[in-house]
This record gives structure tokens, sequence and C-alpha cells, in this order.
């Protein structure tokens, strides 16, 4: 990747990028309240000819003042332009109404990081999430994932099936291909992998593992679906290195799971599926790496996606450079049989079969 190779701002582009880093928080905010407030919205519908201040506070419902000092906010971050007094959308702007992507990560930031982040210095120092404590008092995020507030949650799983769900049509082929009979899904969440799995395949059969919380989420999903019969639930915690998986599958799945543990604990939880699958049975793996992205976008999103891990989910994990990700793989004695980027927004698909110990 060449993306982070050389520094090509010259002197006068890099203090000015440096105080867009100082008042991040500020541009962050008024961004998402010019489209929350529904003045983008308005100032868009206008065109190229664009609209007055006056016309906005008519159409928004809101005071002059503070549509004023939001509009020139939006003006110096680049989301409006202003001529003879009419303000009209640029680029950005209309990216920041309509692309999901930013959509994601801006509600995702808001209701679940924004405010956590002020322990962000703690959680480094001490390898705990330390800012989870505005939300409640759990280990970890997973803990408490059902238990989050309603707009915490809708934020947490927009975000976290935004850059999963797209994949999942494009991986059931590849994962079926070898005539799958029995799946692990470990850390199934609210149950979307295993249905699309069931669908897929008439006969297959599929047992997730996950926290009693998430597990309780899947079954409500999976009981109005009629698929019953063909998933399960094994309740547990997979931090837990005392407890084994159970035996006996030919295909175990992870989506977005290992991102959630260290380099430690992936390798535990490596070893125990090593011990569940069964010989020549395939351990198939979904995750974003940041360093095999086509975009620089994709690759700085999930770089700083790895700060929520760190001030909320768990205090040690991240989502990682894939050069990491793959030396845990192989310390676990699985070899890398086929590796396929660029699955959907930004997964890489790993497939691994089992080394001779």
């Amino acid at each position: 990747m060449s993306f982070f190779t050389k520094d090509n701002r010259s002197a006068i582009e890099a203090i000015e990028y440096a105080q867009w880093i100082a008042f991040a928080p500020m541009v962050f905010q008024a961004t998402r309240i010019l489209k929350s407030t529904g003045i983008l919205f308005f100032v868009n519908s206008k065109g190229i000819e664009g609209t007055s201040i006056e016309e906005i506070v008519e159409n928004v419902s809101l005071p002059h003042y503070g549509v004023r000092v939001l509009l020139e906010s939006g003006l110096g971050i680049g989301l409006l332009t202003r001529n003879n007094d009419q303000y009209a959308i640029t680029k950005t702007g209309f990216f920041i109404l309509s692309d999901k992507m930013t959509e994601a990560n801006m509600g995702f930031t808001h209701d679940v990081c924004y405010q956590a982040l002020f322990y962000l210095e703690d959680s480094i120092k001490n390898e705990r999430p330390e800012g989870l404590k505005i939300f409640g008092d759990w280990e970890t995020v997973y803990g408490g994932l059902s238990q989050l507030p309603e707009n915490v949650q809708k934020s947490w799983f927009a975000f976290d099936h935004f850059y999963s769900d797209d994949a999942f049509p494009i991986a059931l082929p590849l994962v079926f291909k070898n005539k799958i009979q029995k799946i692990l899904d470990i850390g199934g969440n609210t149950g979307k992998w295993a249905l699309q799995c069931a669908s897929f395949d008439p006969k297959v059969q599929i047992v997730i593992v996950d926290l009693k919380g998430q597990l309780n989420m899947a079954k409500q999903k999976i009981e109005q679906t009629g698929f019953g019969n063909r998933i399960s639930f094994i309740e547990g915690n997979i931090l837990d290195d005392t407890q084994e998986l159970p035996k006996g599958f030919d295909a175990i799945w992870m989506s977005q799971f290992l991102d959630c543990f260290s380099e430690k604990e992936i390798i535990s939880i490596l070893g125990r599926c090593y011990n569940a699958l069964e010989e020549g049975g395939s351990l198939f793996i979904l995750e974003p790496f940041w360093d095999l992205q086509n975009f620089k976008a994709g690759a700085f999103s999930l770089q700083q996606t790895s700060l929520y891990f760190t001030a909320i989910a768990n205090g040690n994990s991240q989502m990682y450079d894939s050069q990491v990700f793959l030396k845990c793989i192989d310390a676990a004695n699985f070899s890398v049989e086929e590796q396929i980027n660029q699955i959907g927004v930004c997964q890489t698909l790993i497939k691994c079969k089992k080394k001779d110990k």
C-alpha cells in the first residue's frame, strides 16, 4: 500500500491541515447538525443557484443566529459555497447527505464513540476500555451490547452491518463450494450470516456461539423465519480460554469477530477452533484489513475505528494490519489456503486449513 509512504503536503498545506485536526470536533458536530436540522437538504434542493440565509431560516425553523454560525462553519469545512449571499452545496456536502458509508460512520462516531473518546488516553495507558463507563459497568462492550440505549445500539449495528452485509452474498458460494454440512458460527451476533446460510443450502446445520444477550437477539429473529430446526445456539464467552468449542464441524466461520480481540486472544481462539474442526475441514475468517484497501478513505476509516476498540470495546484490539493477523493464524497451526481481497466494501476472506501439529 502506497497511501502512507510519503508526506506529500507542502508546508502551507500541512499547517492548514493541522488546524483541521485541532478543530475536528467542531467540524464533525457542525456537519452533523447541518444535516440533522435539514439545512443541507434544503440548500441541496435549490441546486446550483443556491439560496439565501433568510430562506433557509424560514424553511428549517431555527434561529437566524444559529443558522448563520452553522452556514459559516460549513463554508470553512467545504460543505457549502457562498456567492452574492447565496449558499449552494458542494460535492462534499452532497456526499454527506447521500453516501451510505459516511452515514454509517457518522452515526457510529456520534452515538457510540464521541463522549467515550474523552477517555482514550486513559484507555491507551491502561489497556482497558475506559470510555465504556459512559454506558455501563461491563468488562467489554459485548457484555452490554443488548443493554445499550436504543439509539446507540441502532448506530452500532448499522455500522457493523454496513461493513459486512454486502460481503455475505459474495462469500456464501465461496464457503459452500465444498459441500459443507455443519458450520460453527462463532460470534454470530444477530444471526444474519446463519440465516443466509440456511437459505442458501437447505441441508446445512448451523450452530451459533455467542454471549447470552446476542444469542437472545439472534433467537428472536431466527424463530420468525422458520429456520429454528437447522440453527441452534450455544452460550459461551470466547474470552474464557478454558471453555472448549464443540467438536465435529467441517467449517468454522468468523465474520468481523477476531478484530474484537488482542493478538494473544486471537491465537487462543484459533487454537480452540483447531480442536473443534474436523480433519479436512475449513476455517473461514472474514475481516477488513486497513492495509488491503483500494482507497485511502477505506484505510483511514478502519484505522480510526481501531480507536473505538481501544476506548470502548475492550481496550486491546483493533482493525488489524493483515501481516500482524496472518502471524496469529500461523501461530495457531493454521495455514492459509486461499485469500480473497476486496469482497464487498472492504472485506478479505481467508480460508485456512489445519497444519499438522
